[in-house]
């Protein structure tokens, strides 16, 4: 089951940045996860194990789904295919192999909770939402 491995690891980066901050807990956490992951159900499932006895016990996790784009050489544009397994283009036909976005798992943000000043530039406060990690790729 590699998403118990996935969820632990989420868990191990965000407990880590967490400690970083002087937080006492992670309050919730928001990832953005590709259409093409097709794990985003275990994930869920998986996480409050991966989670027990750590600053992210009890901690809610939302997943954003990432649509699936592709680019068409064709029309020289990024389009939406029909369905997740179909890369051909919905409006020419063409085969449409370059998958611009629907494979990626990324930290969109962690909420803190119980943490100490920010370092210098930051913006995070106790139960604020840290956005630090925005775009880092699990």
């Amino acid at each position: 089951m590699h998403e118990l491995t996935i969820a632990s690891a989420l868990v191990e980066q965000v407990c880590d940045h967490a400690r970083d901050r002087g937080a006492s807990r992670v309050g919730s956490i928001r990832i953005r996860m590709g259409a093409l992951s097709g794990i985003a159900k275990a994930l869920h499932f998986c996480f409050p194990s991966a989670a027990k006895g750590t600053l992210c016990d009890g901690a809610v996790l939302y997943i954003d789904e990432v649509p699936l784009t592709v680019m068409c050489v064709r029309c020289d544009a990024i389009k939406t295919p029909s369905g997740h397994y179909n890369f051909r283009c919905p409006d020419c036909g063409h085969p449409t192999p370059k998958v611009i976005t629907g494979r990626e798992m990324q930290l969109a943000s962690i909420e803190l909770v119980g943490a100490d000043a920010p370092p210098a530039g930051a913006h995070a406060s106790a139960g604020a939402t840290d956005n630090s990690l925005s775009s880092q790729g699990i």
